[in-house]
């Protein structure tokens, strides 16, 4: 049935068609997004084109989803729909499914505003967030709201907006009055750098919430969830990660594998191409997580130096104040710590090299990284601080009791069994990649600056994360005296390929500066 609406304020009267019946045509490609192609002739016919925006009703439910046209693809009277489309809603062939032309969704004036440099209102910031969360918004209709936030700022209220908005998008973890709940966020750019893994279950053993959701790898070797699942499963829902909080008090999983703030999964998709990071939107998109899984206390850890996102002191301590600003009006306890992110953090990078890590530090007697040792009890000791678990300078020897007492190992074995995963599992267990070459130094010297990024691509080339043995071992550190032939550092692959891909694009890159040696120089 073809349903018109008439346009009264005309003085003639003008039909407009508004649905047509159309039978689905499935096509077998993932587009990632909602997006359905329509004859071209035809839907000029009704008035719809290319990015225009319509609803898709069928069995009682309504889909939105962006119009792409075609004058070969599709016939007059069907409708092409991708893969993930029709996969999620089981359309099939042949099914009839009513198109809708929709109007421009409001949200789109709120967007305009603040490329105008205007300030929105907290139902304006929410109506957008609505939209996108809907797919009412385009990603074009996303990008230039990302780009107004980029290149205009967020208002301190603005972020609030945002961050809430970021909450009410999903679903939230309720621990009832269970608490005080804790958590740790590091904006990130440092390879290696594995400190959730320990702070997790000394935080745990001390008594204390701690339901850390962490996120897979985007550009990097390895991120937090992709490490644990070297371990144990990190893909749970919200309710079997409440069950598995309440009992071990700690639990590390895979924030994407939940309905936590799914709007900021979103954003960064669009975000992460065009390399833009507001500030306003990171600082939402960070609070508005931890918000979500009920934290109170929470320390953000911001590394500053060469090639990471804080290039620069006097900009981490800015970032900082922000956090603590933005953070208290939410309700939330913020520390923000200033450290070094000048090279990788650890010895590893790749899953099973990180857990490695993981595992050394946690089983004590001396083994394992002492930066990430280090590290990871500077940002326990300042949570157990923050609640009030401990006096004020107490809690890096609290930390460092809990860790050198076994308790945050045995911590962690019962978070990895909660988690589906060998408790008896130990750092000598954790095998790598069979394939490997050691890069040696060409020339006597120090080293002087190892880069994250370029290290992280070494190791992604090498087939890190998606192979879990793959990755790099750092032998030689920054300000490390090195002799002519000694080893730099190992680069680990599952395929001889792949470590050949890896050498090759060792050609063209330079991990790791040195500082020659001058021959008659003294001491």
């Amino acid at each position: 049935m073809v349903e018109y609406v008439e346009k009264s304020t005309q003085k003639v009267d003008v039909w407009k068609l508004k649905t047509y019946m159309c039978k689905v045509k499935t096509m077998d490609i993932y587009t990632g997004r909602n997006i359905i192609v329509l004859n071209k002739d035809e839907a000029k016919e009704h008035d719809i084109y290319a990015g225009y925006r319509t609803k898709l009703n069928f069995r009682n439910k309504s889909v939105i989803a962006i119009v792409d046209v075609s004058d070969e693809i599709v016939r007059p009277g069907e409708v092409g729909v991708f893969r993930d489309l029709a996969k999620e809603h089981k359309l099939k062939n042949g099914e009839k499914i009513s198109i809708v032309h929709m109007d421009r969704p409001e949200s789109i004036g709120y967007i305009k505003k603040k490329l105008d440099k205007e300030t929105l209102s907290e139902y304006e910031v929410k109506t957008i967030v609505s939209d996108i969360m809907m797919d009412r918004l385009s990603e074009i209709e996303t990008a230039a709201w990302i780009s107004g936030a980029y290149i205009n700022g967020l208002s301190d209220d603005e972020i609030i907006a945002l961050a809430h908005a970021t909450v009410e998008s999903g679903d939230r973890l309720d621990l009832g009055k269970k608490g005080p709940v804790l958590d740790k966020h590091c904006i990130g750019g440092v390879a290696g750098n594995r400190t959730t893994m320990v702070i997790v279950p000394l935080i745990a053993a001390a008594g204390l919430y701690i339901p850390k959701t962490s996120s897979r790898s985007i550009t990097s070797a390895s991120g937090t969830a992709d490490t644990m699942e070297v371990l144990a499963n990190v893909t749970f829902t919200i309710d079997e990660l409440k069950e598995i909080v309440l009992k071990a008090k700690g639990a590390i999983v895979w924030g994407g594998g939940m309905e936590l703030a799914p709007v900021d999964d979103k954003l960064i998709r669009i975000r992460h191409p065009l390399s833009l990071d507001p500030e306003g939107m990171l600082l939402a998109s960070i609070l508005g997580k931890k918000k979500s899984v009920g934290a109170q206390h929470v320390v953000i850890d911001i590394p500053v130096g060469r090639g990471v996102k804080v290039p620069y002191i006097e900009r981490g301590n800015h970032l900082a104040k922000h956090f603590l600003s933005v953070g208290n009006k939410m309700g939330m306890n913020i520390e923000a710590l200033i450290t070094d992110g000048a090279e990788p953090v650890g010895h590893g990078i790749g899953p099973a090299l990180e857990c490695i890590d993981v595992l050394e530090v946690l089983e004590g007697k001396g083994k394992g990284p002492d930066d990430l040792r280090h590290k990871s009890l500077l940002m326990t000791g300042k949570l157990l601080e923050l609640c009030g678990k401990v006096r004020k300078n107490d809690g890096y020897r609290v930390a460092q009791d809990i860790l050198d007492s076994g308790k945050a190992l045995k911590k962690f074995r019962e978070i990895i069994e909660l988690q589906d995963g060998d408790p008896k599992v130990k750092a000598s267990d954790i095998e790598v990649g069979q394939y490997k070459h050691a890069v040696t130094s060409k020339v006597g010297g120090s080293i002087f600056h190892i880069d994250n990024k370029t290290m992280a691509k070494i190791a992604r080339i090498a087939g890190s994360p998606r192979d879990r043995g793959a990755g790099v071992l750092i032998h030689k550190f920054r300000g490390d005296r090195v002799e002519r032939g000694e080893r730099l550092f190992t680069i680990y692959a599952e395929s001889e390929a792949k470590l050949d891909f890896a050498l090759k694009a060792l050609e063209k890159l330079e991990p790791i500066e040195m500082r020659k040696m001058l021959l008659g120089s003294v001491g």
